[in-house]
């Protein structure tokens, strides 16, 4: 009894290297037919439904505002939001508005 479970252990041993060996190889023939198909096809990774890694960190900036006041002597162009600069500060603002 004890000869021929060590037979099956052996069997079991071997087969599992030969299937090993056979996924192995048709991994290699998979990966080659599939590369072929995508070029073939000029499929993408969002096409295959791969979707890009999430962003980490801050989220991209906004574009910049237009400007909607001007000081008439500098130049210098603000669009109306976050801290007034020092030249339109406390100052009635419908002066500096740029007109459109």
């Amino acid at each position: 009894m004890s000869s021929q479970y060590a037979d099956l252990k052996v069997q079991i041993a071997r087969l599992q290297a030969q299937a090993e060996e056979a996924r192995r190889t048709e991994v290699v023939n998979v990966i080659a037919e599939i590369r072929h198909k995508i070029v073939e096809y000029g499929l993408t990774a969002q096409d295959l439904g791969f979707a890009e890694a999430a962003r980490r960190g801050r989220p991209p900036r906004k574009a910049p505002l237009p400007p909607r006041y001007q000081d008439p002597k500098t130049g210098s162009t603000w669009s109306g939001r976050g801290k007034p600069p020092k030249w339109i500060a406390g100052k009635n603002r419908e002066r500096f508005l740029i007109e459109q």
